[in-house]
């Protein structure tokens, strides 16, 4: 099935080998598709339990208020989600793990070399396929196939961030002050959700990792690091 796409928004991270846990923030600044599953909140990447894998999380369609709002979230079978990969540090996708609902299942294409790049994609039918339940707030599915695993479905944003006073800043009524420290901070995502999926690959499925993109300004000693980002595309 072939799909050709407007591409839609995207966050992008560098993931060093034996990293902490690294996240790009894209909240609410796509208006055109605020609302829907095709809108990226954030992109984290971190070692697994098995720490010869990692895991990558696509947050959507947030922040989502809990109840019926949540409940009724849905992800659009019309919007691919790809986590794309690039292990030779020309900033090009090496690598994509796809995500595209049908029906009750998010299906999982990859990590495949893509047919394409940059902003039209297919799906990748002769990769790897798997497949998981998509979650509900009352119940939780998870698929495992070896040392891979699939989750798709509503979770509590774990984003961090003081959305009031950074808006208090912005209209200049915060100065001369500036953001608050963390002691004083609130987390406006504290109680607010997101349509998350999440996929942990083995290490040796992801390639050998560039040098980090780092060492180009001058940071020396740094491990290699995969360029990641991850892209909504949607059908048209």
């Amino acid at each position: 099935m072939r799909k050709s796409n407007l591409f839609i928004t995207l966050a992008v991270l560098v993931v060093a080998i034996g990293s902490l846990m690294l996240l790009s923030a894209d909240h609410l600044d796509a208006p055109d598709i605020a609302g829907t599953s095709a809108d990226i909140a954030d992109l984290y990447a971190f070692e697994g339990d098995n720490a010869n894998s990692t895991v990558f999380v696509a947050t959507l369609q947030g922040p989502l208020t809990p109840g019926a709002v949540t409940n009724n979230a849905q992800f659009d079978e019309d919007v691919l989600i790809e986590f794309n990969i690039d292990n030779t540090g020309d900033f090009i996708e090496d690598l994509v793990i796809q995500a595209i609902k049908r029906e009750d299942t998010m299906y999982f294409f990859g990590p495949a070399q893509p047919v394409n790049t940059g902003l039209s994609s297919e799906i990748l039918t002769f990769a790897e396929r798997n497949q998981v339940q998509i979650s509900s707030t009352e119940e939780t599915f998870i698929e495992t196939n070896g040392n891979m695993k699939f989750f798709a479905g509503p979770r509590r944003d774990a984003f961090y961030f003081d959305f009031n006073r950074f808006n208090e800043v912005v209209g200049g009524t915060a100065a001369p002050d500036g953001f608050f420290p963390p002691e004083e901070a609130t987390d406006f995502f504290e109680d607010l959700n997101v349509l998350a999926i999440v996929v942990e690959v083995p290490n040796a499925m992801l390639g050998t990792a560039p040098p980090h993109v780092g060492s180009a300004v001058g940071l020396e000693d740094l491990p290699p690091a995969y360029n990641v980002w991850v892209s909504a595309k949607r059908k048209e």
